[in-house]
């Protein structure tokens, strides 16, 4: 024994030796510089001060200089991030992964938004190209400089990155624009529902607006969580701005925080990582935010086409579709060759032996594309910053708007289509040259407001046009019960809101629905079901439940398991079998609307089909959590799982890469909207009167390497539904790096 525990404790010792070994050739080289000097290609000295959350504070003599160092320090916490992010528009992630990622890079070729970024470079103007070519050389310079030390992620897939061009960043901007445009399938699902449906009832499923609306007079403007509200309301006496954008949860996340000062600029926000300026922020003069409009701006035509040939029919002429050639490199494979067909109205996306689909998108006309966020990171005023968003072209986005001199504003921003002879609800006929678009919405007539005389901006992505809006409005337009309670609360708190006020409604949870629902299920149970014993409990329960979706309570898992039985036989009733396939944003308030007013001709006894949902909901219940349902949580069903997507897979030691498994309150209708995959991810509540009062927070943190102490260190406060001072004219720094031109 004496003999073999000298030998342990050496075989012990080196391990160690070679896990510290392992950690710092991996990890540790390639944590970011903080300290010291960096030579590097800026033309005169830029300081980067880092705060206790790893925010980059960018102190730069020319704007070219403060963008290229922030292109530099992006990728230095966020490169493979950077990397996967133009991949995947590219439809290159199959040649860093393999046949997992196929279809998706299909997809991306199908769509063409590689050629798509190449053609919108060539119109970039002579000050986009410099800002974007600015950016792109700060990550180039990182590149060059960490040549082997880029990160765990290039380790294990076993390649480096290539030079970054101003074309990557477009290709992600225009990933942006795809993930909050995706009219298209909510057509497609339409278009199925009508064929083996009733037309009235299937059209009913699907509106722009229920009736339900909360749009009191033209004072309140809705878009995504963001909000405004003027001094007369607020503690300081200044307005207060606030703006949480609904994502799905990755690791890391999708913003960057960031401050950039040079001369004429001094902003702080998130950058979308991949794309120089602000996205949402504020300077030392305005606050905005910014949230997805949901207008519709892609439409499906239906094309006849010969697929072999490319010959198509159009306003009875016959034409010729463009052949584009595309090939896929696939890691550990031969690459694949695809072909796809480009009509006047876009490419065929979608193709079977009896019909072509072409989409036409607006992100597919180059000239649409401009940066104007630098300009808004710049501007001084309202007119400033609607002069920056004018030439915005998308995706189209509710701008919400607030300045130190007292005002606060909304203005919808993007290029809408203006449609000739239909409402784009559908796929069309493409041969017949009816259905096409006449140009684009002019800026000034889309929806706005300054200074509404109540004191308040609220909008949760609900329809913001009026009834009377003189062109067709279609979109994937939510429910109004976000916006509703937040001007609920916002009128409740007085007139001393705080940022604090404003954080704490960004993290509520109760849901207006689940509650009406609540309440129609035990009015049905009374009236008819009060003999099944299946429903005591739960019936006690909805009783006094009063709407909050809290992780630990039972009632929001037994009204959600409800809910999706009732639009099920609604769905079902309109279309039989459409039940399974019918989820957009605004069956909340159909399922509301027809529950309130129990319309003819749809279900002989609503308490009956009340009572059905209810007890198949109880059913289902029983199966996943048991058969007490004062044991239920809501949590148990909500839930996030959060895996880092290389890291994550390891064995034995994924699982300190990920986010754990964790309960979650909030649902699709609350404040704080949740699902198992979209979070609010990021919070930020501006005080205009302050800007050191304001608070912020991302779901995790800065940086994606694991050794970096800020890679999930916001993961618990955010969880907790706290926030941090957003550091501005005071920073408190925590260590400082000097970028200096290269001799």
């Amino acid at each position: 024994m004496r003999r073999i525990l000298p030998v342990v404790n050496v075989l012990i010792a080196i391990a160690l030796i070679a896990a510290g070994a392992v950690f710092y050739w991996i990890f540790y080289r390639s944590l970011p510089q903080t300290s010291g000097t960096i030579a590097t290609q800026v033309g005169q000295p830029v300081e980067v001060t880092r705060d206790a959350l790893g925010v980059p504070h960018i102190k730069a003599q020319t704007l070219e200089d403060a963008l290229f160092t922030q292109g530099y320090v992006t990728a230095e916490d966020r490169m493979w991030q950077l990397d996967t992010l133009r991949r995947l528009p590219a439809g290159d992630l199959s040649e860093i992964i393999g046949v997992a990622t196929l279809e998706t890079d299909r997809e991306s070729r199908r769509l063409r938004l590689r050629r798509l970024a190449e053609q919108i470079y060539t119109q970039f103007s002579p000050a986009d190209r410099a800002s974007f070519s600015a950016y792109a050389r700060g990550i180039n310079a990182y590149i060059e400089s960490h040549h082997g030390r880029y990160g765990l992620e290039f380790r294990l897939l076993n390649y480096d990155p290539r030079p970054w061009s101003v074309v990557d960043s477009i290709l992600i901007g225009l990933h942006m624009f795809r993930t909050l445009t995706t009219d298209w399938k909510n057509k497609l699902v339409k278009e199925q529902m009508l064929a083996q449906g009733e037309p009235d009832k299937v059209r009913y499923l699907f509106p722009s607006r229920t009736g339900l609306e909360f749009m009191p007079g033209a004072d309140i403007h809705p878009g995504s969580n963001a909000w405004a509200v003027s001094g007369a309301h607020t503690a300081s006496g200044k307005p207060l701005l606030s703006n949480d954008m609904h994502l799905e949860f990755s690791l890391p996340g999708v913003w960057y925080m960031m401050h950039l000062q040079a001369p004429g600029m001094n902003v702080e926000g998130v950058e979308l990582p991949g794309v120089p300026g602000i996205i949402s922020g504020h300077n030392d003069r305005i606050a905005w935010g910014v949230t997805n409009l949901q207008f519709d701006v892609q439409d499906v035509y239906l094309e006849r086409m010969d697929t072999r040939t490319g010959r198509y029919v159009y306003a009875g002429k016959v034409e010729q579709a463009r052949q584009e050639r595309e090939i896929i490199n696939i890691k550990g494979k031969q690459p694949e060759e695809m072909v796809v067909w480009v009509t006047r109205h876009g490419p065929i996306f979608q193709q079977t032996e009896n019909r072509a689909m072409a989409l036409r998108w607006t992100a597919q006309d180059p000239s649409i594309f401009h940066n104007v966020f630098l300009d808004v990171d710049r501007a001084r005023n309202w007119d400033e910053f609607l002069s920056a968003i004018t030439p915005y072209g998308g995706p189209g986005q509710n701008f919400v708007y607030a300045d130190v001199d007292g005002n606060i504003g909304y203005h919808a921003a993007g290029k809408l289509p203006i449609r000739r002879n239909y409402y784009g609800d559908l796929p069309v006929d493409g041969s017949t040259g009816e259905n096409e678009w006449d140009g684009y919405i002019p800026f000034e007539q889309l929806p706005r407001a300054f200074n509404p005389a109540n004191g308040y901006v609220v909008s949760a992505n609900q329809n913001p046009f009026p009834a009377d809006f003189p062109y067709h409005v279609n979109g994937t337009f939510a429910s109004p019960h976000r916006s509703r309670q937040i001007f609920d609360m916002l009128a409740a708190g007085g007139n001393k809101l705080t940022p604090a006020d404003n954080l704490r409604i960004e993290k509520d949870v109760y849901s207006g629905l689940s509650k009406f629902v609540a309440r129609q299920l035990v009015a049905a149970y009374e009236k008819r079901g009060a003999t099944n014993p299946l429903f005591t409990d739960a019936v006690a329960m909805l009783k006094t439940w009063d709407g909050q979706m809290d992780q630990n309570r039972a009632e929001p898992f037994i009204v959600t398991l409800a809910f999706q039985y009732i639009r099920k036989a609604i769905a079902d009733r309109a279309s039989p079998g459409g039940g399974a396939i019918y989820d957009p944003q605004i069956s909340a308030s159909v399922v509301e609307r027809l529950l309130r007013e129990r319309p003819a001709g749809w279900f002989a006894d609503y308490d009956e089909l009340l009572l059905r949902c209810f007890s198949d909901g109880m059913e289902e219940g029983q199966r996943l959590q048991g058969k007490d349902p004062k044991h239920w949580k809501w949590g148990k069903y909500m839930f996030l799982d959060g895996k880092h997507p290389v890291g994550g897979q390891i064995p034995v030691v994924g699982k300190y890469f990920n986010i754990p498994l964790t309960p979650m309150s909030g649902g699709s209708t609350t404040v704080k909207q949740t699902s198992r995959k979209l979070i609010p991810s990021e919070r930020m509540n501006h005080s205009l009167g302050n800007w050191d009062d304001s608070l912020w927070s991302l779901p995790v943190g800065q940086a994606s390497n694991i050794a970096s102490p800020h890679y999930s260190d916001q993961w618990s406060a955010y969880y907790a539904g706290q926030a941090f001072p957003m550091q501005f004219k005071k920073v408190e720094g925590k260590s400082t790096v000097k970028f200096v031109p290269e001799k």
